[in-house]
């Protein structure tokens, strides 16, 4: 089972939010931290019921007699370190690894207990203390009907950590959670069903998957279906690092160049702040200032898509006086920068041919949003008919769509502030004749 592929996103999902721009404990937002994945000690969930004691994913897997399945939950421990009346919290990272054979999993499942041991360090005025830990794992599967030799297999991570008096606070239930939990889940003997793009055998039985606090997505190494990672941001399959990214900036939501460039714009008083502030915020100052012209240009401009670089699968016509068969596709006659580029396009006006129909502003098509979409949200917006608003062409030539969904009672204000749905021409179905 090879791991490496997961494990590597898997910790970009674990520090996520760990600690960010500015980097400065004293920075707002580093004053409200371990939002992702927290599985808090049952006292305090009776304390607070939007907070849960367990995380668990389901998932369905095809499997042969001899399959072996090992699960590898992860977490962070927060350490709470402090120095001259005041605090910051620290992570501790850990692992465990559960073993256990089909037969074992469908005779009621395995369960795995562990227990982290708490502990205190000393480093002159600096305190370092960690409350002990304690939960449960139960792997389990349940054979599915059908000739598929199909399984549905359950995890479920259980925080069973006790403490002397109940928190107050969720600051005070902080030292017994499990934070950014976690789970890589690999298969020997069997192979996952995709829970993003199932096949048509299996579309009921995933959706029948209860996944609270994690989902579940391939990521076996070279695109195969032998690991899953259930984290607990959705992802979509086979997920993967940008070669380009020089290390961890604990925001998957930023643009690396660009928080790179801001870090570097940070005064000497703050960079020192910042690097007291954490190791790993030190590290990060360090790595950033190291970089030079060549690492900032492998970040800067790399384009990804799943399309070929000829652009839109359809040919775009411009104005109402053109029609089909007028053109094979945009060929702009000043390059996308020039803003005498502006005057060739008119995206009130511009149609686009989608199954050998007229697409235009005004057009009525179905929605049919494509598995390579990285939004989750798409899901619930397969099927959904909707309106074109404009034919619009990004600097790679490529054409997308912007839609209104005709079934939205707020569509009038959304398309009045210009607040539009984006897709490509493959993901949609024309619906009007031509």
């Amino acid at each position: 089972m090879n791991f490496v592929a997961a494990r590597a996103v898997a910790d970009a999902v674990m520090y996520e939010g760990y600690i960010l721009y500015p980097y400065r404990a004293s920075a707002p937002k580093n004053r409200s931290r371990w939002q992702f994945g927290v599985v808090m000690a049952p006292g305090y969930t009776a304390v607070d019921p939007s907070e849960r004691d367990f995380a668990q994913t389901e998932c369905v897997l095809e499997h042969a007699a001899q399959t072996t399945v090992a699960v590898l939950i992860r977490f962070l421990q927060v350490q709470r370190r402090t120095s001259d009346g005041s605090s910051w919290d620290e992570a501790v990272e850990h692992e465990l690894v559960i073993r256990a054979d089909a037969g074992r999993l469908a005779d009621g499942g395995h369960v795995t207990e562990f227990a982290i041991p708490g502990g205190e360090e000393r480093e002159g005025d600096i305190v370092r203390r960690r409350e002990s830990l304690a939960a449960s794992v139960l792997v389990v599967a349940t054979p599915l009907p059908g000739p598929w030799g199909a399984a549905r297999l359950r995890v479920r991570l259980d925080n069973r950590s006790a403490s002397a008096t109940v928190p107050a606070t969720r600051d005070e239930a902080l030292p017994t959670a499990l934070v950014a939990a976690h789970m890589i889940i690999g298969l020997h003997g069997g192979a996952f069903i995709s829970m993003t793009d199932p096949p048509e055998w299996a579309s009921a039985e995933v959706q029948a998957c209860e996944n609270v606090g994690c989902w579940p997505v391939l990521a076996g190494a070279d695109g195969g279906r032998g690991v899953m990672l259930s984290a607990p941001i959705i992802l979509y399959d086979h997920p993967e690092l940008a070669p380009e990214s020089p290390g961890d900036l604990y925001d998957g939501t930023e643009i690396d160049e660009i928080l790179s460039l801001r870090t570097l714009a940070l005064s000497d008083a703050e960079k020192q702040e910042a690097r007291a502030t954490d190791p790993r915020a030190a590290a990060l100052i360090d790595r950033v200032e190291a970089l030079n012209a060549d690492d900032f240009s492998r970040m800067h401009g790399t384009i990804r898509s799943p399309r070929g670089a000829s652009g839109s699968p359809g040919a775009l016509f411009h104005g109402p006086a053109e029609g089909p068969g007028q053109s094979a596709g945009y060929q702009p006659d000043v390059p996308w920068w020039d803003p005498a580029a502006d005057a060739s396009v008119s995206p009130d006006t511009d149609a686009i041919t989608i199954a050998g129909r007229r697409v235009a502003r005004g057009s009525l098509v179905t929605l049919r949003p494509g598995v390579r979409r990285s939004d989750a949200q798409d899901m619930f917006l397969d099927g959904r008919p909707a309106r074109v608003e404009a034919v619009l062409l990004d600097v790679d030539d490529t054409a997308y769509l912007a839609v209104s969904l005709t079934d939205d009672p707020d569509a009038d204000l959304r398309v009045a502030h210009g607040r539009f749905l984006y897709f490509s021409p493959d993901e949609v179905e024309p619906c009007e004749t031509p």
